[in-house]
């Protein structure tokens, strides 16, 4: 009888491999994708719309997906359908001419300018042409809203392709690394991701820096579509594993009430949700203030880059910070403390380079919040439950609170200017950072309970009861033998 061979090692791998080459992916396009907004014309506010709608679909599609797909054993084949539409449908964009009402600066010359980059003059002239043609259909709105309209379905409709693939992969590695009792090795998945996140952003603005003029901004989403592509291929040989036993039932929402039920756990909840807000408000607009700086792509890219580089390199010091903190809940205040001077540095910004400190420290934050959510999972979570736990923190910031922050966000950059956003942001993030460090204070900690000392305490009360006992059980019937040893002698 053969028996199967169980590779953790390359396993490992092939899945840091898989991890590398999709953020890679995204980091070409995502972190972009509202400049080409800008390009097209659309406002800050249908800006910041289109990008909640994307945060809203994943907060609802990403865990359902990956429960379906479990469910029914179809992992690797949703994996690689989600990988290649997704690297389809945001080609669709493409297609879009802008709407003629861009405040894009370029520095190119106008002779060197391809059809998508016909100045602002020129294109007035053929805009009665294009746009009648491609949207005829809806007459009864302005170009900009027709446009807007179609942007938010393309956008909604490539998140639903491309939400599923991380929560899938993840769960069948697990699941796999779960069965030979190595979940531990998972860790360094997340350190693929960071680098390819990383090196996606700066070969991004690299190439775009340099081809911008002949390509122009397209080559952002036909870099995406090949790493995609890459990414499937190494897709096929992922190491997908499903327990034969079911799932605890109700383990969401199990987790939910953990979390809502610890004092602590609901202040790290709250603060993953405005550092979700914040930080999306900031990453939709950072590059619009950036392009008003007369930022390169090159600048951009290198910038962009900085913050999961640097939570790469500080990833390794996780534990001793830690341990140098004393409890996560100071590692959490520093991370509301850095986004917010973070938020401030954005605000003061007078040159692109200016916001190489910003970035820094927003690597620090980002890293502290998730350093401070894993040991916040690990006090309250049940046997079972601790990923559910963390997916929970996880949603408050990457999915609920990012779709807020885009939404408002977008509202006051369109009323009052990108400047005021980040001011505002900060200002909120320091009242919440005061009001943090008061709640701490106030609640109580709870003690852990050390069950390994509890089992020796029994054993040795255990063992002190039974020697009473026997001491007691010896003294009566001592006594009860020097009584009749004194009787005997009385008759005698």
């Amino acid at each position: 009888m053969r028996y199967k061979q169980w590779n953790v090692r390359g396993a490992v791998g092939l899945a840091g491999l898989f991890h590398f080459l999709h953020s890679c992916a995204l980091g070409s396009l995502v972190p972009f994708l509202t400049l080409y907004f800008r390009y097209l014309g659309l406002t800050a506010a249908m800006t910041g719309t289109i990008m909640a709608s994307k945060h809203f679909v994943a907060l609802l599609w990403r865990p359902t997906s990956s429960v379906l797909a479990r469910h029914y054993n179809k992992r690797r084949m949703v994996i690689m359908l989600c990988l290649i539409f997704s690297a389809v449908v945001p080609l669709m964009l493409l297609l879009f001419p802008p709407t003629g009402i861009s405040t894009e600066s370029g520095s190119c010359n106008i002779s060197q300018l391809n059809a998508n980059q016909v100045p602002l003059e020129t294109k007035g002239n053929v805009k009665e042409l294009h746009h009648n043609e491609f949207l005829g259909n809806l007459k009864v709105m302005d170009a900009q809203h027709q446009m807007f309209f179609l942007v938010m379905i393309i956008v909604c409709l490539w998140e639903v392709m491309a939400a599923p693939v991380e929560w899938t992969a993840d769960d069948g590695l697990h699941e796999y690394l779960d069965f030979v009792d190595a979940t531990d090795r998972h860790r360094a998945v997340q350190y693929w991701k960071l680098l390819g996140a990383a090196g996606g952003v700066g070969k991004a603005g690299i190439l775009v820096s340099f081809l911008y003029c002949l390509i122009g901004t397209v080559l952002h989403f036909y870099t995406y579509a090949a790493f995609m592509v890459l990414t499937a291929s190494v897709a096929a040989l992922l190491p997908l594993y499903r327990h034969k036993r079911e799932r605890v039932p109700g383990v969401g929402w199990k987790a939910v009430k953990l979390v809502q039920g610890d004092p602590r756990a609901l202040l790290c909840a709250i603060s993953a949700l405005l550092t979700g807000m914040a930080g999306s408000a900031v990453s939709d607009f950072i590059l619009w203030q950036m392009q008003n700086h007369n930022a390169t792509e090159l600048q951009m890219g290198i910038i962009l880059g900085l913050t999961p580089l640097c939570q790469a390199v500080l990833t390794p010091l996780n534990g001793t910070l830690t341990r140098l903190l004393k409890c996560h809940g100071r590692m959490l205040l520093l991370c509301i403390i850095g986004f917010s001077l973070q938020c401030l540095c954005y605000s003061l910004l007078w040159t692109p380079w200016a916001a190489l400190p910003a970035q820094l420290l927003a690597g620090l934050s980002t890293g502290a919040l998730l350093w401070s959510m894993e040991a916040q999972c690990m006090d309250i979570a049940s046997p079972g439950t601790e990923r559910a736990v963390q997916r929970v923190f996880e949603a408050f910031s990457l999915d609920l609170g990012a779709g807020l922050g885009s939404l408002a966000g977008g509202l006051v950059v369109e009323k009052f200017g990108v400047v005021v956003l980040f001011q505002g942001t900060a200002a909120m993030l320091a009242l919440w950072g005061v009001a943090l460090a008061v709640l701490q204070w106030r609640i109580p900690r709870q003690q852990k309970i050390n069950y390994s000392r509890l089992l020796v305490a029994d054993a040795s009360e255990m063992s002190e009861s039974d020697s009473e006992q026997e001491t007691d059980w010896l003294e009566k019937a001592m006594e009860e033998d020097k009584g009749n040893n004194n009787w005997r002698r009385q008759e005698k």
